[in-house]
């Protein structure tokens, strides 16, 4: 089973790395063979693992604007996932980007060898629905949206679904929704009206799971610690668990 799943949502702020960083770990966890890969320019997906500047030699920028191949930037850690790291020279990216023939499909072939080592490619996004994301887009198998429970998730998430039906049309047919995962989530009435909205009009996408404010999930990535190193009793750990159950699941069913 080898499956690249995108991270993505062009609203900022709604979980995209700390599920990517803890979905890594998770899988990890599962026996399962992960690479993550940070095209955010912020890095905080690689100061997340706990990668330090002074371990990285190349990064994601390398390998898309370079002819840096993927295997020369991917750091290797015992008994971790593999991590692509990020650099804020990926800011200036999207500039160099469009000079580039092919521009949108140059993740996809700079990873096509590199992602047989694996079970899961796992792409953290910007949150923008530029070249860096569209590249993600372009590579990806499926897309999973992290999505806070708040009054604008169902606009954003609107823009998002037509941009996923554009690269279908465009470059990437096959690409389908991993999941729509709620994020944030509170017992406030407003949070639990946004979550039935989306799983009335996304029921057959979206996970049954719940992600809920947790202070030690937004604590765990300065200690550069997954959720279940860091608490693994909190109950954003055991809901990262159940999603990780339900993906493998999933994936399983697929794959039979």
């Amino acid at each position: 089973m080898i499956k690249v799943i995108a991270l993505a949502n062009q609203k900022g702020g709604v979980g995209k790395t700390t599920t990517a960083l803890n979905l890594a770990a998770g899988l990890l966890r599962r026996g399962q063979k992960v690479l993550l890969i940070d095209l955010d320019p912020q890095s905080n997906a690689t100061s997340g693992a706990g990668i330090t500047k002074e371990e990285i030699v190349f990064n994601s920028y390398d390998v898309l604007i370079s002819n840096r191949a993927v295997k020369s930037a991917i750091i290797h850690r015992a008994n971790n996932f593999d991590i692509l790291p990020s650099s804020t020279e990926l800011a200036g990216a999207e500039i160099e980007l469009t000079k580039k023939k092919d521009r949108q499909k140059i993740l996809k072939r700079k990873i096509a060898k590199e992602k047989e080592k694996y079970d899961f490619v796992l792409i953290d996004n910007p949150p923008s629905l530029g070249l860096l994301s569209l590249n993600s887009l372009m590579a990806a198998d499926s897309v999973l949206i992290p999505v806070q429970a708040e009054y604008f998730a169902l606009e954003g998430l609107a823009q998002l679904m037509k941009t996923i039906n554009l690269v279908k049309k465009h470059g990437n047919s096959g690409l389908t929704i991993e999941g729509i995962l709620m994020t944030m989530t509170t017992h406030t009435k407003i949070s639990r009206q946004v979550v039935s909205e989306v799983e009335k009009h996304f029921s057959e996408d979206t996970y049954h799971v719940t992600i809920p404010r947790n202070v030690r999930l937004t604590e765990a990535p300065s200690f550069g610690q997954s959720i279940f190193d860091f608490a693994g009793f909190s109950s954003g750990a055991r809901a990262y668990n159940k999603l990780v159950k339900e993906i493998i699941s999933k994936n399983g069913e697929e794959q039979s």
